[in-house]
């Protein structure tokens, strides 16, 4: 079964870029990537799947479910949702808010408020006013995960966070994956996204424009990204698909599109002393589909 479906969600409005006809799915188990630039409809998408605005045409399932009036309830029961802002009231204390969070479920989630708390070092003593951005944000990863979800959708979850916090919440997330947990992913954070997501679904403009392996985006799909290094010589090979050459004392680095076996069989002869290659980064797969 998917813990996520939408078939050609669309919103709009007016004259104003929404998300037009988005059909994808994510797999139970999954760790799914999904990214664009700002506007791109990624939180519009978000806010559909959770029932806080309604599309204009399309369907959207959430583990088995129809998302629509009467059915967000059950739904929601199995799914934690941090966003990008971490806003609660701010007179509250930390583990007032998050004792509040559980109670709306109606679950005893003390034992994982306890373990995440401890983990995250969230001090529940203070007022949600009294905290800064990263803090809030520790109390908003605690409200999603506490009742231990099925399937978790976070938007921006580290912007704010220290890089040993950063660190501390993937392990978390890890750990729940194992488990069985679906974690749908929204991010600018692409190294991030590289080393923790299966799946990555990329928004342009309110469309779809690609989902895909990880693997399959970095290594297959722009070859033309390809970085070469060779230390020993400063010769070029003669072959076709070279661009982007740099020179340094020791070796040459350029960008090659073509078949390896015919860069390799370019070498011959050359005084390698080394060979680098790099496959293209995210960034620069990324940036391919917006240029």
């Amino acid at each position: 079964m998917n813990a996520i479906e939408m078939k050609n969600l669309t919103k709009t409005y007016g004259k104003n870029r929404g998300i037009h006809d988005i059909t994808m799915s994510v797999e139970e188990g999954d760790i799914f990537g999904y990214l664009g630039p700002n506007g791109a409809g990624k939180s519009t998408s978000i806010r559909c799947l959770l029932g806080m605005i309604t599309a204009s045409c399309g369907q959207a399932y959430m583990l088995g479910t129809k998302v629509g009036r009467g059915q967000m309830a059950e739904i929601l029961k199995r799914v934690g949702y941090m966003p990008s802002e971490a806003y609660f009231y701010p007179s509250m204390k930390a583990g007032e808010v998050i004792r509040y969070g559980a109670a709306l479920r109606g679950m005893d989630c003390r034992e994982e408020e306890e373990r995440i708390c401890r983990i995250l070092e969230v001090d529940r003593n203070k007022k949600i006013r009294e905290l800064s951005l990263g803090n809030r944000k520790k109390v908003s990863i605690v409200c999603a995960l506490q009742h231990k979800p099925d399937l978790v959708i976070l938007d921006e979850p580290t912007s704010g966070l220290d890089p040993l916090m950063q660190e501390a919440f993937f392990d978390l997330l890890m750990e729940r994956n194992r488990e069985g947990m679906t974690c749908f992913l929204s991010s600018h954070v692409l190294p991030e996204v590289k080393k923790y997501c299966r799946h990555v679904g990329i928004l342009r403009e309110g469309e779809l424009v690609k989902v895909d392996t990880v693997e399959n985006l970095t290594r297959t799909k722009l070859q033309a990204l390809r970085k070469i290094k060779i230390y020993g010589t400063t010769r070029i090979p003669e072959l076709e698909g070279v661009s982007q050459v740099v020179r340094w004392e020791d070796g040459i680095g350029f960008s090659y599109q073509g078949e390896m076996k015919i860069l390799l069989r370019a070498l011959q002869g050359l005084e390698v002393k080394d060979l680098l290659i790099s496959e293209p980064s995210l960034e620069e797969v990324f940036i391919h589909f917006y240029g």
